[in-house]
Formats: C-alpha cells, sequence, structure tokens
C-alpha cells in the first residue's frame, strides 16, 4: 500500500511511499523476489517503529506486523520458536500462561522481537546478557528470495543475529526459553553519586536489575529502582543489601514524575516476571511518547569515570534532558552487539523532542565518552561525524569486516542496503 509512516517518536518519516504488509513468509519471499526484478534497492524490514534514526528507512518497506503471529513453545528443546513481527509483551503472557519466561526483558515490552534482536536491544543487569543473545535459530529470507535457516551449529549465526536488517527480512526468530518465575521490584531516592560511585559493583549487583535515573543534576541519583527474582533456594525474596543512603519509596514512581500508572508494580509486591522486568506496562503508551534517545555502552570498568564525564557536562545535558538510566549488561559474542565480549554499562538518555539541539550536542557527548570506548546504540541517535567517522566503528567492533562479507554473502546486489548501512560501513560498496 501506499502511505507515509512515521517512527513512533514522529522525530523521523520514512521515505518509502510503499509499504508492504505481507501476512505469510510465502508473500515475503514474493516481495523480495518481485524487487529484485523491478530493480528496488533499499527494501527494508520494520518492526515497531521504535528506532530513534533511518535504519529502517528505504525505498520500500516491509512491515513485519501483519505477519502470522506464530508462537511455538518446544519444552523438550526449551525454545520458542516465534514470528518476527510478534512484540516481547504478546510473546512474554504467551510464554508465561504455559509455565515459561525469556531471561530478559527491555524497558518497554511493547518493542517487536525482530526489531530488538537485530538492534541488540537489551534489559539490566550484571548476568544478563542482552536480548539477541538468547536467540539460537533465525529465519532470514534472502535477497534471492530464498529463506534461509540457521542454528548454532552454524558460524554465520553469530554475526547474522544483530544485523540492523542487511542480511533480509527476518520472519521468524528461535529463542531460549527457561521456566517461569516470579520478580519483585523496589525503588530507592536520592541516593548520593559518592554512594553509587564508592561502590559500584557492589550497587550494580544488589539486585538481578539495577537502573539509575538520573537528570545530571546535584549529588544525588534521583531514583534506583532494583528487580529481583523471588523464591531463590536459599528462601522466600527480600529487599537486596542495604545501600548507604538514599530514602525507599512507599508508593510507585514514575521515572519522569508522572503518572505512575503505567509503570510496573513496586514496592517489593512479588508479581510474573513479565509484569516486573520491564519498567512500563504493555496497556500503557510507552514511557514518554513525545521524546529522544540515545544511548552508549562502555566496558564495564569504564562506568564511574564515564558516568563522571558525563556529570561534568551536566550544564549542556541537563536543559535538553527528560531523564538519564544507567543500567549493566553482560558480555555475548555477537558481532555487532554493544556488549560484544565486554561487560558493559549503558548510559541511556531521553531527550526532550529538541532534535537540532540534541543532534548539536551529540559530538560533545561522543568526544566526552571516546576514551571509554563507547559504542552507540544502533537504534537511537548519535553522530554520524564522530562515532561514525572512518576506522572508527572497526575499532569499537573487531568483527566488522566479517560482517560486511557476510552481509554481501546474503545480498550481493545491494537489495536491502540503505544510507545509514552506507554511511556507518556496514556493507561494501556495490
Amino acid at each position: 500500500m501506499t502511505t507515509t509512516l512515521t517512527n513512533w517518536a514522529k522525530n523521523h518519516t520514512y521515505r518509502a511511499g510503499t509499504v508492504h504488509e505481507p501476512r505469510s513468509v510465502e508473500e515475503v519471499q514474493t516481495l523480495v523476489r518481485g524487487a529484485r526484478s523491478r530493480g528496488v534497492r533499499g527494501l527494508r524490514a520494520l518492526g515497531s517503529r521504535h528506532c530513534f534514526n533511518d535504519v529502517a528507512d528505504g525505498a520500500e518497506l516491509v512491515a513485519l506486523g501483519s505477519l502470522d503471529p506464530e508462537i511455538e513453545v518446544d519444552t523438550e528443546a526449551r525454545t520458542v520458536r516465534v514470528g518476527g513481527g510478534v512484540r516481547y509483551g504478546t510473546l512474554a503472557e504467551h510464554l508465561h500462561a504455559e509455565g515459561w519466561a525469556v531471561h530478559n526483558l527491555a524497558s518497554l515490552p511493547h518493542i517487536s522481537v525482530a526489531g530488538a534482536v537485530a538492534t541488540a536491544t537489551h534489559g539490566s543487569g550484571d548476568a544478563r546478557r542482552n536480548l539477541a543473545a538468547a536467540v539460537v535459530g533465525l529465519e532470514v529470507v534472502a535477497a534471492d528470495g530464498g529463506l534461509r535457516h540457521l542454528l548454532p551449529q552454524d558460524g554465520d549465526l553469530a554475526g547474522a543475529v544483530v544485523s540492523l536488517g542487511a542480511l533480509g527480512v527476518m520472519t521468524a526468530v528461535t529463542l531460549e526459553i527457561e521456566p517461569t518465575f516470579d520478580v519483585a521490584q523496589e525503588v530507592r531516592t536520592a541516593v548520593p553519586w559518592d554512594a553509587v560511585l564508592g561502590a559500584f559493583d557492589q550497587v550494580t549487583a544488589s539486585a538481578d536489575s539495577v537502573s539509575l535515573f538520573t537528570r545530571w543534576e546535584g549529588e544525588v541519583v534521583d531514583q534506583l529502582w532494583r528487580k529481583s527474582r523471588v523464591g531463590r533456594p536459599e528462601g522466600a525474596w527480600a529487599p537486596g543489601p542495604e545501600l548507604v543512603a538514599g530514602t525507599v519509596a512507599t508508593e510507585n514512581l514514575h521515572p519522569l514524575d508522572l503518572d505512575a500508572r503505567s509503570t510496573t508494580e513496586q514496592l517489593g509486591r512479588p508479581g510474573p516476571w513479565h509484569e516486573r522486568l520491564p519498567h512500563f506496562r504493555m496497556a500503557f503508551t510507552p514511557s514518554n511518547g513525545a521524546e529522544l534517545q540515545s544511548e552508549y555502552l562502555v566496558p564495564r570498568g569504564h562506568g564511574p569515570a564515564a558516568i563522571e564525564a558525563l556529570r561534568g557536562l551536566s550544564h549542556l545535558i541537563a536543559p535538553l534532558l527528560l531523564v538519564s538510566e544507567v543500567r549493566t549488561i553482560a558480555q555475548d559474542e555477537l558481532w555487532l552487539s554493544t556488549a560484544y565480549q565486554q561487560d558493559s554499562v549503558g548510559l541511556h538518555f531521553t531527550w526532550k523532542p529538541l532534535q537540532p539541539e540534541v543532534e548539536a550536542l551529540l559530538p560533545r557527548i561522543e568526544r566526552a565518552l571516546a576514551p571509554f570506548g563507547a559504542r552507540p546504540h544502533w537504534g537511537k541517535l548519535f553522530s554520524a561525524t564522530e562515532a561514525g567517522e572512518p576506522g572508527r566503528l572497526a575499532e569499537l567492533y573487531p568483527r566488522l569486516g566479517q560482517f560486511r562479507e557476510l552481509a554481501a554473502a546474503f545480498d550481493p546486489e545491494g537489495l536491502f542496503h540503505n544510507d545509514y548501512l552506507r554511511r556507518h560501513g556496514l556493507v561494501s560498496p556495490v
């Protein structure tokens, strides 16, 4: 169909005049073959549109939301095969009803599975890898219209999971699952930065998932969220190790000090994993809506120093900021993962909808974080002149050259190429 689409935040309008809404894998294959015969360049898959840049933009778009929302649990293999357009919140409700869970969730349950894994989207936790690390199988319609099946024994799987759409249309994903579990979430306010930075490892290890919300002003972290699994072998859940300061919240809070009805239950009340691990409820509009986002991941050991560098820019950041979140992510082996072979600290910014001003500030932030090897989140705003300068991404991603070779093998004629992939050197010229 012909239409005009924007992303979720409405800061980007897709240039495609045609948006296809296939209902089956066979229809996707037909669309891909037809695009090749028409000489189309820039055919791109589109998920829940929660990216803040042009990573999914192209001449024609293949929206995954209308694909068969299949969810197939294999209890013996402890895996689930799920259609690429299915949202994590929908998958979570289905799994929980059958007694299963995935290892982690992002702050928003509204994002599609294919889009989330393709951009290395993550949750939080010292021992929790990003969502893509749970992938043990992919089904991708490649440029010739054929359906490729990738499994763990294929050497290409680690390169194909975080693919940014460069390999084709991801129609199904197989994920590792585990038995369902409960989580309790508690929040503290006004925790001094000195207490956090002086014992950073202890703070982030005090629960399964820890998030620090800050506006970078003043001497305290505004909110500290801790999510802990219930029912450990040693007994019932209890709050994690006490922090040296801060105030325990006695009512549910929102990171932006908005109405907390949209946030998941806090106050230490246990509940199903999928109703606690995200910050926001599936039934409500995600987060704030009118916002922009950026994020940079630095090696775990550089976390406190990187935080101090950002605190030094508070006079520039705070006027444009809604809130920042600091989280930890465990390392993985996915070639283009922001946590590839390094435990990481994520430094996330939720900006006011002031894109020119934010884009003008990003190079300054990236220069401050460059000594720490900061990797930008693929689906959020970052500076093409700083993070994307020649050689810079190759330094940050040692398997980038191999990824280009893999992309060329799947798509030798550049059917799925777009400006984003070319701009950041993620595909070879054709």
